[in-house]
């Protein structure tokens, strides 16, 4: 069964606007935990624009189903991921002023890097996953690398899914289809929604976990946090 964790930045991204701690970034993460969500993601920054080092500091200890922090692996990001432990890391190749995610690592000319940064991680009992385009090669550079996983960004799949399903899908399975064969964890994150979510999981159902935010939390602001939880489980449960 594909897990739904729920990426809380935009929660911080609002109480930062003003100030102060309204909202509640703490208690956001466990009302989705509360609500049905099996995993929450954190994606800190280095301007935390959104969510802060001292955020991840606190949810962790107070997270009972999967903490899944996502970022690139600059020094102060390692340093925090390896302090905290959480349960999984996603090393996301974004440069510092990006306003989101962007593209996946190539996983070939950074093999030594992110070689490191896996046994790294590893040594501290952390899962390890690798943000990478679509791309069977990269997937498979992954696995060489030492990943146990890896997410597969969906920006495109979301683009084109309104115009042909089948076909802004099809470079998916076939990453996704390496992963199985390379004994790779599947996840997969970025512009997912309500609407394009059902035609993926069914497309690709041994996906491990799909991470969603942004849509997540726009939906929430029309249909309440838990009614819209319980709708992305639907479609994932559903397919």
């Amino acid at each position: 069964m594909t897990r739904l964790s729920v990426n809380i930045n935009k929660i911080a991204t609002l109480r930062n606007a003003r100030g102060g701690n309204m909202p509640d970034v703490l208690k956001a993460a466990l009302d989705c935990e509360s609500f049905g969500a099996e995993g929450i993601t954190v994606h800190p920054r280095p301007d935390e624009r959104h969510i802060r080092y001292s955020d991840v500091r606190s949810i962790r200890p107070l997270v009972k189903t999967e903490f899944n922090i996502e970022g690139n692996p600059i020094g102060s990001f390692v340093a925090l991921v390896c302090e905290v432990r959480p349960d999984q890391v996603t090393m996301v190749p974004d440069a510092r002023d990006a306003i989101t995610s962007n593209a996946g690592w190539n996983t070939l000319s950074n093999r030594i890097f992110l070689s490191e940064m896996c046994s790294a991680f590893k040594e501290k009992g952390i899962r390890t996953s690798i943000f990478v385009d679509p791309d069977p090669k990269m997937v498979e550079g992954a696995r060489v690398c030492g990943a146990d996983r890896v997410e597969l960004y969906t920006a495109a799949y979301a683009e084109n899914f309104k115009s042909d399903p089948q076909k802004a899908v099809e470079p998916y399975l076939k990453a996704a289809e390496t992963a199985r064969e390379c004994g790779l964890g599947l996840n997969a994150g970025h512009d997912l929604n309500l609407d394009n979510l059902s035609f993926f999981i069914k497309t690709i159902p041994w996906t491990d976990e799909v991470s969603i935010g942004h849509a997540l939390i726009c939906d929430a602001l029309y249909m309440g946090l838990e009614k819209t939880i319980w709708s992305y489980l639907e479609q994932i449960q559903n397919f």
